[in-house]
């Protein structure tokens, strides 16, 4: 059995981490973090008219290149490694994943090929003001009037929300509860009735919104009420998707500590010498390899399909949010002083493991997740 990646995905990662590191250092970083979009949009339209990354795993009939979850893990890895600042999350793998989870032929036609291209900005607006992340936070009520649709209510923690074209929304059919009555919609961004507002997060390298809708006209996607299995599955995606960029960040701080270790010198030797630091980076080490074999896993069953896909997709959601948020953390404490200043780079990598802690639950509801998906 072959667990490594074949040669043109190793050429693939080098190929897009040398775009990454050229288009997203960490000045760079700083200066999307301080604007309202948050993205450069000179980059992302370079993403996608001459790297095709928008469209990596979107399949060929839709626009795309038509790769598997695997290749979206390994440049989602490498856009945690540089903490990328750009819509390419929200767009690829939430909205396009719940397109092509639920989307008639007719809406993958109509909506991917722009995603694939780059051209579109998309988002999937589930959470609520409730902060729930399964079935019983969905409140928000849409409506028929003979086929047209309306939606009212508010979602919160919208990824990218604030600068989307399309937004793919869930909401529930008019006295449904529990699973029952899910149903997607599309929403032009700039469609009346809709308050769009971004919020001030912690991380803001990764930019949310809350999104007020008051008799907005949306596009059923799929079969009304129906939903539920399709919302499943796109949240298990993202949650692998999570967690290979999570690996990526986790990495790097871990790096970034090994070479501080090397060069800081106190006592007239460098920390590294000092058993309390190479223990600290020996179990920052354990925690990044065993990340990558579960997040490599669940990108393998993503892209397969495999019956597996909801118990290691929580998994390794639960594994890395703890590994990389505890290596984030001894990364300040190996650099000392200079580590707790705002203006170093490990306090950015530090924020954005406590956001993707967070994001699509923490490790406790994930580990919960687990448990009864494997019937404890």
């Amino acid at each position: 059995m072959n667990f490594a990646f074949s040669e043109d995905q190793a050429e693939l990662r080098r190929t897009v981490r040398a775009f990454l590191e050229a288009k997203s250092p960490s000045a760079e970083v700083r200066q999307l973090m301080d604007t309202t979009d948050g993205y450069d949009p000179a980059v992302w339209n370079q993403m996608g008219a001459e790297m095709g990354l928008q469209g990596l795993h979107i399949p060929e009939e839709y626009g795309g290149q038509g790769f598997s979850f695997v290749e979206l893990a390994i440049v989602l890895e490498e856009m945690g490694r540089v903490l990328l600042c750009a819509p390419f999350f929200s767009t690829v793998v939430l909205a396009a994943n719940a397109i092509l989870n639920v989307g008639s032929d007719a809406d993958k036609k109509a909506l991917l090929p722009g995603i694939a291209s780059g051209e579109t900005k998309a988002t999937l607006a589930f959470t609520e003001p409730n902060g729930k992340w399964d079935a019983s936070g969905i409140e928000m009520q849409a409506t028929s009037d003979n086929g047209n649709w309306t939606l009212s209510g508010e979602k919160m923690f919208v990824v990218d929300g604030h600068v989307a074209d399309v937004i793919v929304v869930v909401a529930r059919t008019a006295g449904s509860s529990g699973t029952d009555g899910i149903s997607f919609f599309a929403v032009d961004g700039n469609a009346a009735g809709l308050t769009r507002t971004a919020l001030a997060t912690m991380d803001q390298t990764r930019k949310q919104a809350r999104l007020e809708f008051s008799n907005v006209v949306a596009t059923p996607l799929g079969d009304a009420g129906q939903g539920w299995a399709a919302l499943s599955k796109t949240l298990d995606q993202a949650a692998v998707a999570i967690a290979n960029e999570g690996v990526g960040g986790a990495q790097f701080v871990l790096d970034m500590s090994v070479e501080y270790a090397k060069v800081r010198v106190q006592f007239g030797r460098p920390i590294g010498s000092f058993q309390a630091i190479k223990h600290k980076c020996a179990d920052m080490l354990l925690e990044v390899e065993s990340g990558k074999s579960a997040a490599y896993y669940a990108a393998w069953a993503a892209a397969e399909d495999n019956e597996e896909l909801p118990v290691v997709a929580a998994l390794a959601k639960a594994y890395v949010s703890d590994a990389y948020f505890h290596c984030a953390a001894e990364n300040i404490q190996i650099h000392g002083g200079i580590g707790f200043t705002w203006e170093h780079d490990a306090h950015l990598y530090f924020k954005r493991a406590k956001s993707s802690e967070i994001f699509l639950g923490d490790a406790t509801y994930h580990r919960e997740l687990l448990a009864q998906r494997i019937g404890i």
